[in-house]
Order: C-alpha cells, then structure tokens, then sequence
C-alpha cells in the first residue's frame, strides 16, 4: 500500500492548494445529499457519474468503506465571473487533468482505489447513460456527492477551506486507498 509520505512526495509537482489524509471510518453518508441531486441536478439520470447510475445509497456506502484510508486535495481556479456556470464549469478542466495525472502517476493507474472527484464526468459529449456501457470507465471518476458525502463537512473536519475568495472556484478530489 502507498504511504502518505510517497503520496506527498508525488503531489509535490502538481499546483494542488490543501489536502488532507484521514480514515474511511471518519465518512458520513447523507440520504439527503442524493435527493438534491434528484431535484435539483440536471445529470441525474443523465450520466455514468451520477446517481441512480452509480448504485443505491448502500452499495455507495459499502464501496466507499471497504478502503480505509482516504487522501482529499484541492485545486483552485479564478474565473471572470463565478456566477456564469459555462466559465466556471470551463475551468475545471484543469483539475480533471490533475486528478488524472495523481490518479495515473502517484497511485499508479492500476491500483485499487475510488477516485471521486468534482461535479459529474464531462469525457464525452453526451454520456451513453443508460442506452450503452461507460466508453471510458478508467478515466470516468463519480461525483463525491453522488456517493452521498458531503465534501464541506470533510473541509470543515480538516480545517481545509472551501470558499477562497470572489471569483475563485475551489474544487476537491476524494481518492479512497
């Protein structure tokens, strides 16, 4: 298994802002998280990234706690205008590359972890959900969210920050080891 020291000695290259390590025991699963992405995501039902496509609020949970160990970090972008979603989504791209890369080239691309990441898979175009398989399942990271965990109360236990000024969007990547 990897140790914290040679995940931190391979981080060291990447412009990633806070992170954090801690026990999977530590997780707490909120029902409620999954109504909001119900009522008020447009990915729901939409994507193999999102709930219902991710599995029930048990097996989430089941998955998620049978690794022990969890690594969180965050990367911020500044954006024009946070309240215009096409920018602020845009921007993203940059932290997905980075989790690709800590995924790929700290942890090793075939190792048994949970890569979760911000907001729902952005790989294709349009998701082949629910008509055909993910076409690229290494590559497609769940929301944290979807998992039904809540990634403010992660911060708050951390002492990680989670709002980092006007016009900064913080986004956050959760690896399950």
């Amino acid at each position: 298994m990897i140790s914290r020291e040679e995940i931190e000695k391979g981080i060291a290259k990447y412009p990633i802002f806070e992170y954090a390590f801690f026990n999977t025991d530590e997780l707490n699963f909120y029902p409620n998280v999954r109504k909001i992405c119900e009522a008020q995501c447009p990915q729901y039902g939409n994507s193999w990234s999102c709930p219902p496509a991710v599995g029930t609020l048990e097996e989430c949970r089941q998955r998620c706690t049978n690794y022990k160990n969890a690594f969180i970090f965050s990367t911020i972008s500044e954006v024009k205008d946070i309240l215009n979603m096409e920018e602020m989504l845009g921007a993203r791209h940059e932290h997905t590359d980075i989790v690709q890369a800590v995924h790929r080239e700290v942890f090793g691309k075939d190792a048994d972890v949970l890569v979760l990441t911000a907001e729902s898979c952005e790989i294709c175009d349009v998701c082949a959900y629910p008509d055909a398989r993910c076409k690229y399942p290494e590559k497609m990271y769940p929301c944290i969210e979807s998992q039904t965990i809540l990634v403010t109360e992660i911060c708050e236990n951390h002492n990680m920050t989670f709002l980092n000024g006007h016009n900064v969007v913080t986004w956050f990547c959760l690896i399950l080891y």
